[in-house]
């Protein structure tokens, strides 16, 4: 398996969201909708036609937790639509609904509001060539907006960093900390994957290149950038970009750990990574908690962090089709914009960003009018998305959709 399928294998996949929910009979629900005709539109979303907020239904929903694969569950909902809070764990196991969990390619979005910032300021320029601000880049024809909406064409680079996608080989390696550089550098020698441009494909690569693009720009470590840039000013006292040598986790909101086998095949045990490196940076190293990661949305939806023609990126999506093999957007048209994710069905359209790191995946979406805000975070036992299920019920029954059968 190459880079790309282990970073698959630790996420929840929005293809996954798309194809196993439904609202009534065999109506995919979640999916990416076709690229928005023109930037207007773009810029003022419709309102979402959501079915009211079931509480008793979310209760059933976190009830149906598997425990051999998801040790804690727990959900948020927020909006004028109503509130929910509500937690699913093993026997004597306690969940903080305030607590602080890692919130793996969350931390995307973080990473392109800076870049979308900087823009704003005339500090570089989407449409430039990402070499004209790291002049040892080996692709000449990629683009900082590229890099931001996922159509840049970027090998993923080394198996190295990610390991064999195994439980086993992550608790040997929780704490390695390899350096952006190096990530990036993994790259070399491998030829574009596609046109820039042409179509769209999730990969981190693209967030760790635009994390180096900020550095450079700005002259400072992209972690004080997005501590002055985003945290500071929003108060999100719970949220930090750690440095990579640094794997605490203070006042978690849960105890996450993996079920790894033993090597003479007599049984397992329990590998705690409550603790870990958060190596993937930008592209994925944050932590947050659901408190602040609602404020952030809400902060980011309302306009309070990007002047309007920055923001209509956020919610435009590039015409272009899917490149096979790609985790998200399934019916094969992009549903990836300048730092979101826009997730629809029978009027019900959603945007926000999904997270995994080894023991927690997570999500925040919302409607653009915020009426509805949610945000789940699980803690499967494994790497190979058997706690998907789960995850996906959350998020479905949390905006009144029916997951499928």
């Amino acid at each position: 398996m190459n880079a790309h399928t282990h970073r698959t294998r630790w996420a929840v996949v929005a293809a996954a969201l798309a194809a196993a929910v439904t609202v009534g009979v065999g109506t995919p629900a979640l999916a990416g909708t076709p690229a928005l005709a023109a930037p207007a539109a773009a810029a003022t979303p419709r309102p979402s036609a959501l079915p009211p907020l079931d509480p008793a239904a979310l209760r059933a929903a976190l009830a149906q937790r598997p425990g051999a694969d998801v040790s804690a569950g727990f959900v948020r909902v927020t909006g004028s639509t109503g509130r929910f809070e509500g937690t699913s764990a093993e026997g004597g196991t306690d969940v903080d609904p305030r607590g602080r969990f890692r919130i793996g390619s969350i931390s995307k979005v973080f990473t392109a509001t800076v870049v979308l910032q900087l823009a704003a300021e005339g500090r570089l320029d989407l449409d430039s060539s990402v070499r004209r601000y790291l002049p040892d880049f080996p692709f000449a024809s990629v683009t900082v907006g590229q890099l931001l909406n996922h159509t840049s064409g970027l090998p993923s680079g080394s198996d190295t960093f990610w390991g064999d996608g195994t439980t086993g080989w992550f608790e040997e390696h929780r704490l390695d900390a390899p350096t952006p550089e190096a990530v990036v550098a993994s790259m070399a020698g491998l030829p574009l994957d596609f046109e820039p441009g042409t179509a769209q494909r999730y990969d981190g690569m693209n967030t760790f290149v635009a994390g180096l693009v900020v550095e450079q720009v700005t002259g400072h470590r992209y972690a004080d950038e997005l501590r002055d840039r985003i945290i500071r000013p929003l108060g999100l006292h719970d949220t930090d970009l750690p440095d990579a040598d640094d794997p605490s986790l203070r006042r978690p909101a849960t105890h996450p750990y993996l079920t790894v086998p033993e090597a003479d095949g007599g049984g397992s045990h329990r590998a705690d990574v409550t603790e870990q490196s958060p190596w993937p940076w930008a592209e994925g190293g944050m932590i947050s908690s659901a408190p602040d990661l609602d404020r952030f949305i809400t902060a980011l939806f309302r306009g309070r962090l990007l002047p309007p023609t920055q923001q209509e990126k956020l919610f435009t999506v590039p015409d272009v089709p899917v490149f096979p093999g790609s985790s998200h957007c399934p019916d094969g048209t992009a549903c990836m914009s300048m730092g979101l994710e826009r997730l629809t069905s029978h009027g019900v359209v959603a945007w926000g960003k999904t997270g995994s790191r080894p023991g927690s995946t997570s999500g925040v979406f919302a409607t653009p009018d915020l009426t509805r805000k949610v945000v789940y975070t699980v803690d499967p036992t494994a790497l190979d998305g058997t706690a998907t299920p789960y995850a996906i019920g959350l998020l479905a029954t949390a905006f009144g959709l029916k997951p499928a059968a």
